[in-house]
């Protein structure tokens, strides 16, 4: 039985808990969720400190944001414990990156999250040079509001009536300017082995019923585009509803029982 903890009890942590409970992975035991607020009412696992988890579980799940990254992952990977990241954009720290990297005997895994092709974008990477890439990326206005904004900005984005760009920039841009929008950026960035190559274009769109990714890539293997159109969370829309599901596949992989008849990974 492998024992899990999670970090994170909202729009991604919940329903991994939820889907873990209901066995979508076999011979796997959650055993606490780790928040900075108390679990609401009927929440269907313990709440637990940081500490607690890493000395009683196998597998760290991180839900909860670059932050918490950045603050722990060195201190989970150097106690042991295997730890699954849901933030990608933690990454374009390029310390950090190293640090964990370097911190062990933990392992760490990202999740592709809301990102489809991220296998075919790493083998095209491995071996060969890589001569651009381009992440863009709809959402709903107010998916995108940040606090850093000044008031005029966010007005004039939550007041749109048809699509505008906001953000243009590298993957390390975005993942320090919208941590919670786009670490798609960063996730495409580390399959192809370099986010300085990865331009980053930010639409809003007030009639975006989905969020859209439209990832580019040149390579000495082929050229590759993609577009991704997802479900916001219910919870979040933030985040792409499909999140959870990449965690919990990607969670069996590590674990080593992954799910499906056919094992892709």
């Amino acid at each position: 039985m492998t024992k899990i903890a999670v970090i994170g009890a909202g729009a991604i942590g919940r329903p991994v808990v939820e889907a873990l409970l209901a066995g979508a992975i076999d011979d796997v035991e959650v055993i606490g969720v780790v928040n900075d607020k108390p679990l609401p009412d009927g929440f269907p696992v313990p709440q637990i400190h940081l500490a607690e988890a890493i000395a009683t579980s196998d597998v760290i799940v991180e839900c909860a944001g670059q932050a918490v990254v950045a603050r722990h992952a060195v201190e989970i990977l150097e106690s042991g414990r295997d730890l699954l990241v849901t933030s990608a954009g933690a990454l374009a720290d390029a310390g950090l990156a190293t640090r964990m990297t370097a911190a062990g005997p933990g392992r760490f895994v990202v999740t592709s999250g809301a990102v489809g092709g991220v296998d075919l974008l790493v083998s095209a990477g491995s071996y060969g040079s890589v001569q651009r890439a381009s992440v863009t990326t709809t959402k709903l206005p107010g998916a995108l509001l940040q606090p850093w904004m000044d008031d005029a900005t966010q007005e004039r984005i939550r007041t749109t009536t048809e699509p505008i760009t906001i953000f243009e920039g590298t993957a390390e841009e975005a993942a320090r300017f919208f941590p919670r929008s786009l670490n798609v950026a960063a996730t495409v960035g580390l399959a192809l082995g370099s986010l300085d190559l990865v331009e980053v274009r930010l639409i809003a769109d007030p009639a975006a019923e989905l969020t859209s990714h439209v990832i580019e890539a040149d390579t000495d293997a082929g050229s590759y585009r993609f577009e991704i159109r997802n479900h916001p969370s219910p919870d979040n829309p933030r985040t792409s509803g499909v999140v959870a599901r990449a965690v919990v596949r990607s969670l069996s992989v590590l674990v080593g029982r992954p799910v499906g008849a056919v094992s892709i990974i």
